[in-house]
């Protein structure tokens, strides 16, 4: 996906940027909007890092999407949590930010991967960005989650 001109870019009214500490709030608020499951340290922790997304209104300035990636192995980022706010949807805004996790991702040369995984009805989303989708282990995960993985290292996607 690195390096592709059909990277998904945000609506002409919304740009992609690096949530700041004084975004944490709104972050949680989408995050919560949309009942993801994440807590306050982990937002706090991934802010820091730099590897928490905000898309951004450009009339208003206000969090209109939110992405929280973790680094659940050294050379993975792994998405966390991506989440629209309801007025926004179906619009772009999400696959703009997980497309900013993936360029993040590309440009750490730690990061050989990033992952997602997710429930099965958002199969169509996740490989429309170039993820190959795979199910989830079912001993550790529900039967309807799958996992999917984009490779930024230049290799092929596993």
């Amino acid at each position: 996906m690195s390096g592709t001109s059909d990277t998904p870019e945000p609506p002409a009214d919304v740009r992609v940027e690096p949530a700041t500490p004084a975004d944490r709030l709104d972050v949680l608020r989408v995050l919560d909007a949309a009942m993801l499951a994440t807590d306050a340290a982990t937002v706090d922790d991934r802010i820091a890092a730099g590897d928490a997304l905000v898309a951004r209104s450009e009339r208003t300035d206000g969090v209109v999407g939110a992405l929280v990636a973790t680094r659940p192995e050294p050379d993975r980022l792994g998405v966390d949590g991506d989440a629209v706010r309801r007025a926004r949807r179906g619009r772009g805004v999400g696959s703009a930010l997980v497309a900013a996790a993936v360029r993040r991702g590309s440009s750490d040369p730690a990061i050989e991967a990033v992952t997602a995984a997710f429930d099965a009805e958002l199969r169509a989303f996740y490989a429309a960005l170039g993820f190959s989708v795979r199910p989830a282990d079912p001993s550790v995960d529900s039967p309807d989650r799958l996992l999917g993985r984009v490779s930024t290292a230049g290799s092929e996607t596993e």
